[in-house]
């Protein structure tokens, strides 16, 4: 059912202090509060809810806690245990009075999230209209952008043979052991020293011992497959329960460190991919391409994001440039005059490819071309601001559904920061241009 409205209270409550009493009401988070179009969220949330059932939890409560997990930069748990002791943080979600417990399910940003994941992008859209109307950027700053791709790295171990086949191995003792299917060995202790072993002859470069202990653990990995199929042939409830383990087992087991297509580098995400990334400190990275436009020009705020996408399946950057500008116009409503890239675009097909000049490019650069192509690598530290300071440098959502949802967040969150710096320094302006205001000129004037 739609998401219930928090009503306001008709009057004062003796045993509980007003928010607007004990919190200064100047503070960047109020501002950005109140500037919010909380209503306009709700009805583009509507269509997600059903007409029957259960209310789900406020709207303004629930989109406020994604924005503010996500601008400072918090886990799940994290922004719920603070919200318990941060009155300004309460104020931003619609609280009037100041709680001392919890008063919603901690589950609830999980549902939502599985909820409204494909919608998450008005959050974005409402992160330009904020900047726009308090100032920080403007209409004319949207038509020349910078896009580049990076990696979204996953919450996985790095992927060695020896780590994914004892997994497997475990995984499947264990799933066995919940459904009744005894085995004829499950080799979890001889398994956990062959895979300790191995790691320790690659560290002393020892590859013959290595590779003699990896094989030890793929012969057993095959024993337990075979024994599992064995035991549930002609069963169509544990056929069902098995299928998939044993299909990612058998390709665990399959799979050779050099060969070509699809691999397996993760027992618990399968989606991850390896994305070469061609740095000495970095060669490969496991996890989704994700990317991100900004504004070629420093507006007054900061460089804010207009658009962020999950691009799964590792494509070629070039591939992916005509759809992000298509969205992010779609995003801005304002039509892209030029457009920055690297040299990893060669061989776009992006409309009007004249509109779109790349790293190191001579032919049609002069003038103030010349100047914004430039600032095309000040991407690269909005890019660090995101995986240092937001969820971009580890995704610990589940799928490919949340890899899209912590890529549109993260730039989320980076914008709001911006507006938050940007409300906090313009509130100082004010302040200062008052008590000017207030104090002659002959006070101010230095003894003579």
């Amino acid at each position: 059912m739609r998401p219930k409205q928090q009503k306001k209270a008709d009057h004062d409550d003796l045993f509980k202090a007003r928010l607007d009493q004990i919190i200064n009401m100047r503070h960047e988070l109020v501002t950005l509060a109140d500037k919010i179009d909380w209503a306009w969220l709700d009805e583009q949330i509507a269509p997600c809810f059903s007409e029957h059932g259960r209310p789900g939890e406020p709207v303004r409560f629930m989109i406020g806690m994604f924005i503010l997990k996500h601008t400072y930069g918090l886990s799940d748990e994290g922004i719920w245990n603070r919200w318990v002791n941060d009155p300004y943080f309460q104020y931003f979600t619609g609280e009037e009075f100041f709680q001392h417990d919890l008063p919603h399910e901690r589950s609830g940003m999980t549902h939502w999230r599985n909820r409204i994941g494909d919608k998450l992008d008005i959050l974005l859209a409402e992160s330009l209209r904020l900047a726009h109307d308090t100032g920080a950027l403007k209409k004319s700053d949207l038509a020349r952008v910078t896009v580049d791709t990076t990696v979204q790295p996953k919450n996985i171990t790095f992927p060695t043979d020896a780590k994914l086949l004892l997994v497997a191995i475990q995984q499947l003792g264990k799933l066995a052991k919940e459904e009744g299917v005894e085995l004829r060995q499950s080799y979890a202790r001889v398994a956990k020293t062959a895979a300790m072993m191995a790691g320790r002859y690659a560290h002393a470069k020892q590859f013959k011992r290595m590779n003699g202990r990896i094989k030890f653990l793929r012969t057993r990995l095959g024993r337990v497959i075979r024994d599992i199929w064995r035991k549930i042939e002609g069963n169509e409830g544990l056929r069902a329960v098995f299928t998939a383990p044993l299909i990612k087992a058998s390709q665990i087991k399959g799979q050779k460190q050099r060969q070509r297509g699809p691999k397996l580098y993760s027992w618990h995400a399968p989606e991850t991919e390896c994305i070469a990334k061609g740095k000495a400190h970095k060669p490969y990275e496991f996890g989704v391409k994700v990317s991100l436009t900004t504004t070629n020009k420093r507006c007054k705020g900061g460089q804010f994001i207009l658009h962020a996408k999950a691009l799964p399946g590792n494509p070629y950057d070039g591939h992916t440039l005509a759809e992000v500008l298509e969205e992010t116009e779609a995003l801005t409503g304002r039509e892209i005059e030029r457009v920055y890239v690297d040299k990893g675009y060669v061989g776009h097909k992006a409309p009007r490819p004249m509109r779109v000049f790349r790293s190191g490019q001579k032919r049609g650069v002069y003038g103030q071309i010349k100047k914004e192509l430039r600032r095309r690598s000040a991407i690269e530290p909005v890019i660090g601001h995101c995986k240092e300071d937001g969820h971009l440098d580890r995704n610990y959502l589940k799928g490919r559904h949340g890899d899209r949802i912590n890529a549109v967040m993260s730039a989320v969150g980076y914008n709001f920061r911006l507006i938050l710096k940007w409300l906090k320094a313009l509130l100082g302006k004010i302040i200062a241009a008052i008590w000017a205001a207030m104090i002659p000129f002959s006070a101010l004037r230095a003894a003579s």
